[in-house]
C-alpha cells in the first residue's frame, strides 16, 4: 500500500518527465478525477503544458506544470493520490513492481490516468481498486507537516490537547502528512507507545522519542524498500509475537484501522 516511502519512490521516478510537454491526457474512468473537475476539463487544461517539477507532500505526488509555449498562461498543479493499490509507471516501467494487498497483473483497464508527452513516453497511474485519484491544484495547505522532516514543535502542535487516540492522530493527514497504517504501527512499536493512548497525554520525553523515531523509521523503511519492511511486519498475524520482547501481540481497531501492538512495552 503506498505510504510515504512508496510515494517518495514515485516522486524520484517522476523526475524523468520533468522538462517534457504533455501532448495528451487519457482518463480511463471519470471517477478517478476528483475535486469537482470534469475529466475533459482536466485533459484540456493539462495538455500543452510543460512539467517543471515533481514534488511530494506526505502521500500526495504533485506535478508542477508551466504554461508551455505561452508565457502568458499561468502555472498549474496536478496532484496524484494512490490509495491502497495505485502504482506509477513512467515510460512503461514501474519503480515498484507490486504492492501489498494489490494484484500483480497488468490490466489495461486499471490504467486510470495516462499523460502522453511530445516526442515519446508517458506517465501512467495504474490503480486496480481506484482508491486514489487525480486533482487539479490540490489544497496542499490542508496537509500537515511532512512526516519525513517532522520536528518536535510540529509534532507537539499535532498532538496538543487532543483526546483522539494517538494512532488516529498520526493517521490524520491534516495533522501529519505521509503516515499510513503500517508505518504508524511500526513507529509506535519502536517508540514504545500504545496506539489507543490519548494523543494529548504524551509527556515531553515521549514526544521527543516519537519525533526522533518518525523520520528515522521512514528513512529506514525507504532504504529497505517500502512501508511493508518494518520489523513488526512479519508478526502481524494471530499468534504473532513481539520481535523485541516476545510477548504475544494484540490486535485492535484504532482510528478505524487494524492495529497490531505489544502490550508489554507499548504504554
Amino acid at each position: 500500500m503506498p505510504e510515504l516511502p512508496e510515494v517518495e519512490v514515485y516522486r524520484a521516478a517522476a523526475q524523468a518527465v520533468v522538462g517534457r510537454t504533455v501532448a495528451g491526457v487519457a482518463v480511463r474512468d471519470p471517477r478517478f478525477v476528483r475535486g469537482g473537475v470534469a475529466p475533459g476539463e482536466l485533459a484540456s487544461r493539462v495538455t500543452g503544458r510543460r512539467v517543471t517539477a515533481a514534488r511530494r507532500r506526505g502521500k500526495l505526488l504533485v506535478l508542477d506544470l508551466g504554461g508551455g509555449r505561452s508565457p502568458a498562461v499561468g502555472g498549474l498543479r496536478l496532484g496524484l493520490r494512490f490509495g491502497m493499490t495505485g502504482r506509477l509507471l513512467v515510460d512503461g516501467a514501474g519503480p515498484i513492481e507490486r504492492l501489498l494487498h494489490s494484484s500483480g497483473r497488468a490490466e489495461p483497464r486499471w490504467d486510470r490516468l495516462v499523460l502522453r508527452f511530445v516526442g515519446d513516453g508517458e506517465l501512467v497511474v495504474r490503480d486496480p481498486r481506484m482508491l486514489g485519484g487525480a486533482v487539479l491544484d490540490p489544497d496542499e495547505d490542508a496537509l500537515g507537516p511532512d512526516a519525513l522532516t517532522l520536528t518536535l514543535a510540529e509534532l507537539a502542535t499535532a498532538l496538543d490537547r487532543s483526546a483522539a487516540p494517538l494512532k488516529a492522530r498520526l493517521l490524520d493527514q491534516s495533522k501529519v502528512a505521509g503516515i499510513g497504517n503500517l508505518v504508524a504501527d511500526e513507529l509506535l512499536w519502536r517508540s514504545g507507545l500504545a496506539p489507543a493512548r490519548r494523543a494529548g497525554s504524551l509527556d515531553e520525553a515521549e514526544r521527543r522519542r516519537l519525533a526522533r523515531a518518525a523520520p528515522s523509521t521512514l528513512r529506514l523503511l525507504m532504504r529497505r524498500g517500502g512501508s511493508h519492511t518494518g520489523d513488526l511486519m512479519p508478526a502481524r498475524a494471530p499468534g504473532g509475537r513481539c520481535p523485541r520482547d516476545g510477548a504475544e501481540l494484540r490486535r485492535s481497531t484504532v482510528g478505524g484501522r487494524t492495529t497490531w501492538w505489544c502490550p508489554l512495552h507499548q504504554h
